[in-house]
């Protein structure tokens, strides 16, 4: 067998037990589940999610996801909480404590420091026998039969069942919530992402220059308003109102058609009924009408009065596409 062959088969072993473990998470499932999403969504306060080595990666993880999605979560690490981050923890938070074991000296020391307050403590933990077990008000069980490590050692699969089932609580409150993409926006208004969701018509047309001729320019005035605007087109405007665009590939068709120029004007060449989107969509509708009409321009209007353009390379530059 090839090393490239051997490569493959652990790789491909090693995802099938990641797989298995999550698939059987779904047998696991309880009515601890149930309420402990009811008692988040109920409570005043916070979810702190702590953790001692691996499981603090994961619970970090969980509270980024809980934060986007709007449930407010903060991150206590289970060795710094013992040597006083204890406080970060107010009168009306939820507590989740991740642990594979629900055994360690940390969670042990841990968990009657948080019993001692009113807290409502939910352990995530692969052992239902074990301390925090015992000691949650609710569990959310994340067994799983072996590590994907060969020596099973290393917390591979019990960390991707924690995620998974952190995944799991993010989405039962968002979906309770009512938390909706509008919501979403508001708390990524950075990168492609928030972009899709926020960015409008009219915050990219109003960066754009605003090419324009009437549908008396001479054509070779045209050329000039397409070339220094450089969109690639401009609208035709007559009284006020949109009556065509000029394009590019109105030229090129014009270069094929005629072996004179001279005379011709835009609306000797224009595309009347110009597809246009108004100012106030999303710049991602514009982008998918662009795709449905195989075009790389829109003519963006309020109403009836031309605003500008929106160009393909807008949308890639703002990384929507």
């Amino acid at each position: 067998m090839s090393n490239n062959q051997t490569i493959l088969d652990l790789a491909k072993k090693t995802i099938k037990k990641e797989a298995d473990a999550v698939q059987n998470l779904v047998s696991l499932l309880s009515e601890d589940f149930s309420e402990a999403v009811n008692c988040i969504i109920a409570s005043k306060g916070r979810v702190v999610i702590t953790g001692i080595g691996k499981s603090a990666i994961i619970a970090s993880k969980i509270v980024s996801t809980l934060n986007s999605t709007g449930t407010p979560a903060i991150f206590m690490h289970a060795a710094d909480a013992i040597h006083g981050d204890l406080g970060t923890i107010q009168e009306n938070d939820v507590v989740i404590c991740i642990s594979k074991s629900g055994g360690t000296p940390e969670i042990k020391m841990l968990v009657p420091l948080i019993k001692r307050g009113s807290n409502i403590l939910i352990g995530m933990t692969g052992n239902t026998q074990s301390f925090l077990a015992q000691q949650a008000d609710f569990v959310l069980n994340t067994f799983v039969d072996e590590e994907a490590c060969p020596n099973n050692l290393a917390p591979t699969t019990s960390t991707t069942a924690q995620l998974v089932m952190g995944d799991a609580l993010a989405i039962c409150l968002l979906e309770l919530k009512g938390f909706s993409s509008t919501d979403f926006a508001k708390y990524h208004p950075g990168g492609s992402l928030g972009k899709r969701l926020y960015l409008r018509v009219e915050d990219i047309a109003n960066t754009n220059q605003k090419p324009q001729v009437n549908t008396e320019t001479d054509i070779k005035k045209v050329i000039v308003e397409i070339s220094e605007k450089m969109l690639g087109v401009t609208a035709v405007i007559e009284n006020n109102k949109i009556v065509g665009v000029v394009t590019d590939g109105d030229i090129r068709r014009m270069l094929n058609k005629y072996d004179n120029i001279n005379g011709l004007v835009a609306k000797d060449i224009m595309t009347s009924n110009p597809k246009t989107i108004e100012t106030d969509v999303l710049a991602v509708n514009a982008l998918k009408l662009m795709q449905e009409k195989g075009i790389s321009q829109l003519i963006a209007v309020e109403g009836k009065n031309y605003k500008g353009i929106v160009h393909l390379h807008n949308l890639i530059n703002e990384g929507i596409l």
